[in-house]
């Protein structure tokens, strides 16, 4: 789904700067119009206001992906719809691994300057091959390690800058396929 914004965030994010998309993604934070409603909120390079409902497969294993990875590698912080700065607007992965340095860096910025090291996307019935692998090709460019797409039925797919991997390289003991709790 599609949502126009106002036509002075629409011109901000058409002629946008890091700065300026940073000031638009505060302006849509604040905005009482996007409070409290159950969709991810992402911009495109365009400036609109792209929207992903999403099922509740979808949050069941963005939370057993992020306990498992506390388990795993508990050096580090994992989140939930962390907002990253890209070349083509913010985007938002679902579940995110960051380690001290760049959780101290990027916890009080609107949205990362730097990608967590670990960007997982759980995709929804709506995602296109191509949405998923640009979203890779972005959050690897953001400065992720590793980008992981989790499927429907919770297998895992890992990858780096040179593609995909067999497993992941920073968490090599994390599952290829995932149960949600209580499955």
């Amino acid at each position: 789904m599609t949502v126009e914004a106002s036509p002075n965030i629409l011109l901000a994010m058409s002629t946008a700067t890091d700065t300026t998309v940073l000031d638009v993604w505060l302006e849509l934070c604040d905005n009482p119009r996007f409070q409290g409603i159950p969709y991810k909120i992402e911009t495109d390079e365009n400036g609109r206001i792209l929207m992903s409902p999403t099922q509740n497969y979808h949050g069941y294993f963005a939370s057993r992906i992020n306990r498992l990875l506390e388990k795993l590698m508990p050096n580090g912080t994992t989140g939930n719809e962390v907002a990253v700065v890209t070349t083509k607007g913010i985007k938002v992965p679902d579940s995110v691994w960051v380690s001290p340095e760049r959780y101290q860096r990027t916890f009080s910025e609107a949205a990362c300057s730097i990608a967590p090291e670990v960007c997982v996307e759980i995709l929804s019935r709506g995602n296109s091959e191509r949405e998923v692998e640009d979203k890779r090709v972005l959050y690897l460019a953001a400065g992720a390690l590793e980008v992981w797409v989790c499927d429907a039925h919770g297998s895992i797919r890992f990858f780096i800058s040179e593609g995909e991997a067999p497993q992941s390289r920073i968490c090599p003991r994390f599952p290829r396929n995932i149960k949600p709790s209580g499955a």
